[in-house]
């Protein structure tokens, strides 16, 4: 994997990241929207197969749209574990 790829990762997941924070709310800083949205990334693409959809459109923008569905996902799967484990206390 050359560091050009490494790059764009990183961008698609801070975009991705960043623009799921803003919707669902709350937010882990740069290095954390830059994970929530490469994880989401996975999970967007495994989502979008799952349901035996592609993406939307095509190009950056597309794989951008994936992972942003994924983080939004992950978010509040996290938040919803967060607010399960916080009833328990």
């Amino acid at each position: 994997m050359s560091l050009e790829t490494i790059l764009v990762w990183a961008v698609i997941g801070l975009i991705a990241g960043w623009l799921a924070s803003a919707v669902v709310g709350g937010g882990y800083g740069l290095i954390g929207d830059i994970v929530v949205g490469v994880v989401g990334a996975f999970l967007g693409g495994f989502i979008f197969r799952a349901l035996g959809a592609g993406q939307p459109f095509g190009g950056l923008a597309g794989t951008i749209f994936v992972a942003f569905i994924g983080a939004v996902v992950l978010l509040l799967l996290l938040r919803a574990i967060h607010s399960a484990s916080a009833r328990r206390v």
